[in-house]
C-alpha cells in the first residue's frame, strides 16, 4: 500500500513538473533580429497599444500571446500586371515594391489588418494606383521612355495610400512595360517616319541657308564690279599702261617696245623672259 502511494506521488509530481514546464515554455519569448513584437493580453484588455516589444528575450504570462512582425525592408513583385491606357489598350508591366511596416504603429496595423497585410492591403492598393496612373498615358508615351516620371508618380501615390494603413514605402521599381506587338510596330513606324521627316526638314533648311549664302556672295561680287567699273576710265587705263611700260622699259630684261600699238594706243611690249 505504501509502495503504491509512493508511485502515485511520484507520478503526480512528474505530471505537475510537465505542466509547469509547458506553462514556462509559453512564458519565455524570444523576438529575433529584424523583428518587433505586439502583445495580446487575453485576460487584461486585449491588444497592448502602448508598447512595441524590441528584439531579445521576454517573459510574459503563459496565457498571453506575443506576435512578432518582420520590420525589415521587404520586397513584393507583381508580374505581368494588366492595365488599360487612355486609348483602351491593354498593356502588361512588371513592378517591384520595397516596403516595411511602421514600427511605432505595429499594434494599430495588427488590430486593423494583421500579419497578412501584404496580401490584404498592399497588393490591392498598388494595383489600383498603377491602373489609375497608367490610365492617363497613351501607348506612345509609355514606349518613348516616360518610365521615370510614371514610376515616380506611382511611388508617390502608393506611399500616400499605404501610409493610411501604417506601411512605409521605401521604393517602387517599374521594371518592364510590354505593349501589344501591333501597337509597338505602329509606334516604331510612326517614330521612324517622324525621324525621317525631321532629317528631310534639316536638309531643306541647310540648302536654304546655302542658297542664301550664295545670293549674298553674288550680290557682293556684283556690287564690287559695279564700283570698279564706275571708277575706271579710258584715261586712267592709258596712264596705268604708260606707267607699267616705263617700269618694264627700265628693267634689265631684253624686250621690244612698239609705241602706239593696238586699238587703245598703248605701247606693245614684245620679248623678254
Amino acid at each position: 500500500m505504501n509502495k503504491s502511494r509512493v508511485i502515485s506521488t511520484v507520478a503526480l509530481i512528474f505530471v505537475g513538473f510537465l505542466f509547469l514546464l509547458l506553462i514556462a515554455s509559453g512564458s519565455f519569448i524570444t523576438i529575433e533580429a529584424g523583428q518587433k513584437g505586439v502583445l495580446f493580453r487575453k485576460f487584461n484588455g486585449g491588444l497592448d497599444f502602448e508598447n512595441v516589444y524590441s528584439q531579445g528575450f521576454h517573459v510574459i504570462a503563459p496565457w498571453n500571446e506575443m506576435i512578432p512582425y518582420n520590420v525589415r525592408i521587404q520586397e513584393l513583385s507583381l508580374q505581368e500586371l494588366e492595365v488599360l491606357t487612355t486609348e483602351g489598350m491593354t498593356i502588361k508591366l512588371d513592378l517591384t515594391l520595397l516596403y516595411r511596416p511602421e514600427e511605432d504603429n505595429l499594434p494599430q496595423l495588427h488590430n486593423t489588418v494583421g500579419l497578412n497585410y501584404a496580401d490584404r492591403i498592399i497588393v490591392p492598393e498598388i494595383r489600383a494606383v498603377v491602373r489609375e496612373v497608367i490610365g492617363k498615358y497613351d501607348p506612345e508615351e509609355l514606349y518613348k521612355g516616360r518610365r521615370d516620371s510614371i514610376q515616380n508618380e506611382i511611388e508617390v501615390r502608393t506611399e500616400a495610400s499605404l501610409s493610411r494603413h501604417f506601411i512605409d514605402v521605401d521604393a517602387v521599381r517599374l521594371r518592364n512595360v510590354v505593349l501589344p506587338e501591333t501597337i509597338r510596330q505602329a509606334i516604331e513606324s510612326k517614330l521612324q517616319a517622324k525621324q525621317e521627316s525631321q532629317k528631310y526638314n534639316s536638309l531643306i533648311e541647310k540648302e536654304v541657308k546655302e542658297a542664301e549664302r550664295k545670293r549674298i556672295e553674288a550680290e557682293g561680287i556684283r556690287e564690287y564690279q559695279k564700283i570698279v567699273s564706275q571708277s575706271l576710265s579710258q584715261q586712267l587705263l592709258k596712264w596705268q599702261g604708260i606707267e607699267a611700260t616705263k617700269e618694264l622699259a627700265n628693267s634689265p630684261n631684253s624686250k621690244v617696245v612698239l609705241v602706239g600699238g593696238g586699238d587703245s594706243g598703248l605701247p606693245l611690249i614684245l620679248g623678254g623672259n
